[in-house]
């Protein structure tokens, strides 16, 4: 028997998320289907993060423990010859055993990214949130600034979420323009509450669209009020970059 880690891309459009529901398909559920043909018996994947319905992956981190004596690379091929066309593995390694997707990961980068332009390109509609009106990047990379370090997220948590500690640090929080009218904000961190990046993003908007002082972030990082923070973002922006271990 050995572990292996499975490195995973997905398009999280027609997925309830990556963790298993009573209704709907999960990304971990394809997974562990596609597993279980090959392995023979049920194979529980242990996933890096838990991302929400139609949030999508490029990096996402899974490890399991298997039987099969397929090769590395002969095993990524069988499993993606049994997985839908929307997910896919990218990258599979056997790995020491006292490896764990989760546990032993020690911090995760997300990209969020916003079309900012008059005219959304239909193609693009699934993976980016349109913001028709202009928005000063300026202002949102100064308040983003506030985010750097160790500071209370509870702001910009889903609001029924529980957590032993609601403080996270962050390494890093930028802003950057990409093709045509693309924005794109990367943030890196040793974790991240549930729905805080998109939440973080619908207040930063806001503040770019000058319907808030850049002040607020850190004002709101001080004294957590999530009913005082802007809207949380639609999950088609979002995307799981990488974990680092």
């Amino acid at each position: 028997m050995r572990t292996v880690r499975l490195t995973i891309a997905y398009d999280g459009t027609e997925y309830v998320g990556w963790q298993r529901q009573d209704t709907g398909p999960s990304i971990q559920g394809c997974l562990e289907e596609a597993l279980s043909r090959i392995e023979g018996r049920a194979v529980t994947l242990h996933g890096a993060g838990r991302t929400d319905a139609g949030v999508h992956a490029l990096g996402q981190v899974a490890s399991a423990r298997l039987h099969t004596p397929l090769a590395d690379t002969r095993l990524a091929r069988a499993l993606n010859a049994h997985l839908p066309e929307t997910i896919r593995v990218v990258h599979l390694a056997t790995v020491p055993d006292d490896f764990h997707a989760r546990f032993s990961a020690r911090g995760k980068t997300y990209e969020y990214r916003i079309w900012n332009g008059p005219v959304l390109p239909p193609f693009l509609r699934l993976y980016t949130w349109h913001r028709s009106f202009p928005l000063d990047v300026a202002l949102m990379q100064q308040a983003a600034d506030a985010t750097l370090g160790a500071h209370d997220f509870a702001a910009f948590r889903n609001a029924q979420s529980v957590n032993h500690s609601t403080v996270r640090e962050i390494g890093r929080a930028a802003w950057r323009r990409g093709d045509g009218d693309l924005l794109v904000f990367e943030i890196a961190g040793n974790g991240f509450l549930r729905y805080m990046v998109r939440s973080l993003v619908g207040t930063l908007v806001e503040i770019g669209w000058r319907r808030r002082p850049p002040e607020d972030i850190a004002r709101l990082l001080i004294q957590p009020d999530r009913s005082a923070a802007g809207r949380t973002a639609p999950p088609r922006g979002l995307f799981l970059m990488k974990v680092e271990y």
